[in-house]
């Protein structure tokens, strides 16, 4: 089980890398406008969906007893690495 929780938090990490990516990529393209920011956070969003859920429906079909522990330390790393995100933005600011 320790296994499931350590590779659900990589995975919740790896879930908030296109999220981070995207609010980069709109900071420097800020002539495409409100749409093209936005588009950009959209699909960036997407791609964060489909990492957090291919490797939870993986780690379910690899053993179904861990599904459970993966999703809530994949839902707990991603949480917690946004907040600290954002905490870490205002503080420098």
């Amino acid at each position: 089980m320790a296994l499931a929780i350590i590779l659900g938090a990589f995975a919740g990490v790896a879930g908030f890398a296109p999220l981070l990516i995207g609010l980069r990529m709109t900071r420097k393209t800020a002539s495409a406008g409100i749409a093209g920011s936005m588009l950009v956070l959209f699909l960036a969003l997407f791609v964060s969906f489909v990492i957090l859920v291919m490797t939870a429906v993986v780690c379910i079909a690899l053993n179904r007893e861990l599904g459970f522990p993966f999703v809530v330390a994949e839902v707990v790393a991603l949480s917690t690495v946004a907040i600290a995100y954002g905490v870490g933005t205002v503080v420098r600011k």
